[in-house]
């Protein structure tokens, strides 16, 4: 079953007088994966152990233990130290952050700008906060 876009499940939705009709309509459309299954896939690709990911995300081996268990939801700015900690994309670190209902990384503000520059150009966590510090923006962690 190919996936419909954004717009045309707007379209549908607006023009739908039943959600219930809707919603089973289009319940393969709809995101299903959680926080910890994306994490999951992405460090999958990575050679890193999770004490090693712990440190490079600027974290506790328990807490990220718990994260990928689903049993913590990671804070925006924990889900972006993951993404960095990962060498996440900028387009998977976006799709993260929209997963978990949290506003993805826009360039038009300033903290953002770092952050995404940051993981475009795979810098280092504490790299990432010493530039937010300079720069009196509020850091990662």
């Amino acid at each position: 079953m190919k996936n419909k876009a954004t717009d045309d499940l707007r379209q549908e939705l607006m023009s739908e007088g039943s959600i219930d009709a809707y919603l089973h309509r289009n319940a393969p459309h709809f995101n299903s994966q959680s926080i910890a299954e994306l994490l999951a896939a992405l460090y999958e690709k990575t050679k890193l152990s999770k004490a090693a990911l712990a440190r490079r995300a600027g974290m506790s081996e328990v807490y990220l233990h718990q994260v990928f268990a689903g049993r913590r939801k990671p804070s925006r700015d924990r889900l972006i130290c993951l993404c960095v900690g990962l060498e996440a994309t900028l387009e998977e670190s976006q799709r993260l952050l929209k997963q978990a209902a949290y506003a993805q990384l826009y360039p038009k503000l300033r903290r953002d700008a770092i952050i995404i520059h940051g993981i475009l150009h795979h810098t280092a966590l504490s790299e990432i906060n010493d530039k937010l510090f300079a720069e009196n923006e509020k850091t990662l962690f």
